[in-house]
């Protein structure tokens, strides 16, 4: 078994996108908030995949996925299928996990970062596959 002080620090490259990453969140949920959301959870695992963002307004719940990117229009073209997929998967695992009270509309919503610019908010950026 290794030991954490027996690993290699995390490559420079690896720090920048965890600290952007963390950054965009931040401000996509800042986004939300003044839109008039609740944000429930945020950076939620699962063994079938993460959610960024878990939001809820009244009766609806969203599952937000935060594209940072240099351009909105990268960040936009960067969530692929698989990704969606393994959100939807997420979202399943999270529902169960949580059965939220009188919810009756679930959302999957995406939030395009990029530096110098508003977060652009794209709601029901996907469909959970049936």
């Amino acid at each position: 078994m290794t030991r954490r002080s027996d690993r290699l620090p995390p490559r420079p490259e690896r720090v920048a996108a965890f600290r952007t990453g963390i950054s965009a969140e931040s401000r996509a949920a800042a986004l939300l908030m003044a839109k008039g959301f609740r944000i429930v959870a945020r950076r939620w695992k699962s063994p079938l995949g993460e959610i960024d963002i878990v939001a809820r307004r009244g009766r609806l719940l969203i599952f937000a996925e935060v594209k940072a990117r240099a351009r909105l229009d990268d960040a936009a073209e960067s969530l692929t299928a698989r990704q969606q997929r393994r959100i939807a998967a997420a979202a399943e695992a999270w529902l169960a996990a949580h059965a939220p009270e009188n919810i009756q509309d679930i959302r999957f919503d995406a939030i395009l970062v990029a530096p110098g610019r508003w977060p652009r908010h794209i709601p029901a950026a996907f469909e959970m596959e049936s």
